[in-house]
């Protein structure tokens, strides 16, 4: 499909006029953009189109309406940075919509972001189906996250969780001093726990079992929080004798029991990883008042279309706006009828909308916090459509993310109908076909970084054809993108049986072992939960190897409930070892960035350390590390800068009047390599990088791989917190590559193309196709098909999404894929393969 021009051409009062834009690698610019047309960015990753559309127009846009509101209002947003620019005119209001994973509480769920709860409860209050002589509830007492709704044994989450001794003391041979109450923690804390102990007069070096139930017990499950002297070091018997002489304790300890401290860490904890220590000592179960429904009985007693509302939030959606459109075709005129069709029509022409972006298969009880940013924006972008908003300007931030090439067309015409109401669009965006589509079109580059930030073209799209140095051109406007890539033979298979999780039921399915595979399919068919979740968490339970998710410090999308199913028959002879390179970030925090993930910095500081002024005064390594107190700043502590809150304002952060950014001591500053500081270095990007170690063989090899990805733009000291997720992906990329394993690893990436322009996608492709050579295995879970033709081996799910996906739709090489015809991925795969690749050895 195509989005047809408007009637009347934009006039020069038609314009966004932007003058004297230097956000980030942005270099002066001037341009202007029309409105009331489809917009969109192009440009390599880093390029500076996100730094245009988002840190400059949207920034701006919302600073004028913030200055509109009180305050004290004001002081409740979260506000961008005042963009770094001259002047911009013409601009109307502006809603982003950007890439992030869904947040918020686990109460938070599809049906509540989307409003279709509120809606849904007033169905079942107006409407429902009570039993008889029950009152009539209103629509609150359906929601499980109010007090008169929500189940009173579970509170409304469904789930229960509790400990027992066997849970808390896995292993009672122990006494306490040997760690037996494993539910403790480990560091400092746990020991002041056994110390409190000591001074109560518990034997902490008898076996737990041997010790009498009554202490233990008390020791596991006791609310009380008592307080004692402790005296580290010393018996029973010597802290009494202290406590007698009146000696002064070391502190005074605080105790808590064992099944306390679990659940305040699992409810409370702010850390991925404590809470999930925490869980692995609880059992978790479905809620046997609610049966994990989450509402009180009254609320589950009513009904509509012979379902409780319960049920009704667990179907998929396309399933719902059926149910209401046959639970309401009574010709009936009392009030309750006349409700239930308003109310029911509402809800389906909202559902429509998410049906048309090709999200008919999430129910509304799914939690916010499993869905994809794909899933997340595309949902949000349903919502305003149906707000029917007029003259805004939407920025967002690549939509097509998580789409299949099969949901593109839905995508457009949802685009077409914001802009048909009376708004601009302003789409950062790498998917050809969507570009294809562009009324207008703003290439930002040439390159990344300081080599970006120049406004190479701005027009119509049939302009971009001549333009010069643009690297989105060729990609475009390509007469033949055909791949020529003959298919590699597996050195064997690793073969699943009995997969359950999701929408997956009984899958039984081989993955070829020493290739390339891609894993194809409509958006919700089951991808990441076969590659992300089952296959990661199957195999790395398998070689011994923990999660990477229970690894993962970060806060990531809560895995649903429960342990995916299945077994490995075969195969694993040919994996030691699983890596699952994904575009979470490589750090929380500043403080992480490029040279501390890659292990570089540890090398650079070595080297510093080395110098003959730092062994005259005697630093080491340590020394060089702005996270360590010797050698940062004392008075940002290694941050480079302080934080002016000005309450009605954006915070400022200025320079640390101390180290002027630097973040180290003066005397640690005065340590020189070849001519440079510490500082000097981490402020370098990793092309100058590559050029002034190039005789350090150890920073040289790290360097080179970071460059050969496509990453000569960022900064060694550029904090983590500042790279998009495919600098994080290509960086983690990078890592794998220059430890230089023998093989017999299984990498495992899911949309690695999500964020990449198409020449960074190449990049990304010619490092996965070196890892394979390495001996290893690579498998992708991809919408991009320039990649999936030049994998050697493609599994193709479907053949819909949810409960209509999860089956193996065809298997095999790209080009037998392109010839199925049940695939639904088989037109769009067939523009990029070649007829004259070679099969390998068939599946078992």
């Amino acid at each position: 499909m195509s989005l047809q021009e408007p009637d009347t051409a934009p006039g020069d009062d038609g314009f966004v006029h932007v003058r004297g834009a230097r956000e980030h690698n942005l270099r002066d610019v001037d341009i202007d953009i029309p409105r009331d047309r489809l917009v969109v960015f192009t440009g390599v990753s880093g390029s500076g189109k996100s730094s245009l559309a988002f840190g400059t127009l949207y920034a701006e846009a919302q600073r004028r309406y913030l200055e509109s509101v009180s305050p004290y209002a004001r002081r409740l947003f979260q506000q961008m940075p005042v963009p770094e620019v001259d002047r911009i005119e013409g601009l109307p209001p502006a809603i982003a919509l950007q890439q992030q994973r869904g947040g918020g509480s686990e109460r938070s769920t599809v049906g509540s972001i989307t409003t279709l709860s509120n809606h849904l409860r007033m169905l079942y209050s107006r409407a429902g189906t009570y039993p008889p002589g029950a009152p009539r509830l209103e629509a609150e007492a359906f929601s499980p996250n109010t007090p008169m709704g929500a189940c009173p044994r579970c509170h409304g989450l469904g789930r229960i969780h509790d400990v027992t001794e066997r849970t808390l003391v896995p292993d009672d041979t122990l006494s306490i001093r040997e760690r037996a109450v494993a539910a403790w923690p480990t560091a400092w804390q746990g020991q002041n726990l056994r110390d409190i102990l000591i001074t109560k007069g518990v034997d902490v070096d008898t076996p737990w079992r041997d010790l009498p139930a009554k202490t233990r017990n008390w020791i596991l499950f006791t609310d009380e929080t008592p307080t004692y002297p402790v005296y580290p070091g010393l018996t029973h018997e010597q802290v009494v004798r202290a406590i007698a002489r009146r000696m002064e304790p070391s502190y005074q300890g605080t105790f808590t029991g064992a099944r306390r401290y679990v659940l305040q860490t699992f409810a409370n904890s702010q850390s991925a990883r404590m809470r999930q220590r925490a869980e692995q000592f609880m059992l978790s179960s479905d809620c046997p008042q609610c049966l994990g429904q989450r509402l009180n009985t009254d609320a589950l007693a009513v009904t509509f279309a012979g379902r409780n509302i319960a049920q009704m939030t667990a179907l998929p959606l396309e399933t719902v706006a059926e149910t209401l459109r046959h639970g309401t075709q009574s010709e009936a005129q009392d009030a309750v009828a006349i409700a239930a069709r308003r109310i029911a029509e509402d809800m389906a022409a909202r559902i429509d909308v998410l049906l048309g972006l090709g999200l008919g298969y999430l129910q509304m009880s799914r939690s916010v916090q499993t869905l994809s940013p794909g899933e997340y924006q595309r949902l949000r972008l349903g919502t305003q459509i149906r707000s029917n908003l007029f003259g805004v300007v939407y920025v967002l931030d690549e939509p097509s993310a998580g789409l299949h090439p099969a949901d593109t067309n839905a995508l457009l015409a949802a685009l077409q109908n914001l802009r048909d109401a009376g708004n601009s669009l302003f789409l950062v965006e790498h998917n050809l076909d969507l570009i294809r589509q562009a009324q207008w079109v703003v290439d930002v580059g040439p390159g990344a970084g300081t080599h970006g930030g120049t406004i190479l073209y701005s027009g119509p799209l049939e302009g971009l054809k001549t333009t010069p140095y643009s690297r989105t051109r060729d990609y475009v406007f390509a007469t033949n993108a055909r791949a020529s890539h003959t298919p590699r033979t597996p050195g064997g298979w690793l073969t699943l049986e009995g997969v359950e999780w999701n929408n997956l039921h009984g899958l039984n399915i081989a993955f070829p072992l020493g290739v390339l595979s891609a894993v194809t399919g409509v958006s919700g068919s089951g991808k990441s939960s076969l590659v992300s979740q089952v296959l990661t968490r199957l195999v790395t339970q398998a070689v011994g190897q923990k999660n990477p998710e229970d690894e993962n410090d970060t806060d990531t999308p809560d895995m649903p409930t429960g342990e995916p199913q299945g077994r490995i028959t075969g195969g694993l002879e040919g994996i030691k070892r699983v890596a699952v390179i994904d575009q979470k970030p490589i750090g929380r925090t500043p403080r992480s960035n490029l040279a501390t993930y890659t292990g570089l910095f540890d090398t650079v500081r070595k080297l510093f350390a080395s110098t003959d002024l730092a062994r005259e005064r005697h630093y080491d390594a340590g020394h060089f590390s702005f996270n360590v107190a010797k050698g940062r700043c004392p008075t940002c502590e290694g941050e480079g800068s302080t934080m002016v809150e000005l309450l009605f304002l954006p915070s400022v952060y200025a320079p640390c009047p101390t180290c002027h950014g630097a973040r180290y001591k003066a005397e640690i500053l005065e340590v020189h390599y070849r001519g440079r500081s510490i500082a000097d270095v981490l402020a370098m990007n990793v092309e100058e990088a590559a050029t002034f170690f190039a005789n350090e063989a150890g920073p040289a090899q790290s360097l080179s791989t970071l460059l050969r990805g496509g990453l000569g733009h960022l900064r060694l000291g550029q904090p983590a917190t500042e790279l998009s997720g495919g600098e994080a992906q290509r960086i983690k990329l990078a890592t794998e590559l220059q430890k230089q394993r023998r093989g017999h690893t299984l990498y495992i990436l899911d949309e690695p193309t999500t964020g990449l322009h198409p020449s960074d996608a190449d990049r990304l492709m010619e490092h996965l196709q070196e890892l394979v050579e390495a001996g290893n295995t690579v498998i992708v879970a991809e919408h991009d098909m320039r990649l999936v033709a030049r994998a050697d081996w493609v599994i193709d799910l479907g053949p819909g999404a949810g409960d209509k996906g999860g089956r193996v739709v065809a298997q095999g090489t790209p080009a037998t894929i392109a010839r199925s015809t049940d695939s639904v991925t088989a037109p769009f795969l067939a523009r990029y393969v070649s007829d004259t690749t070679k099969p390998p050895a068939a599946s078992p």
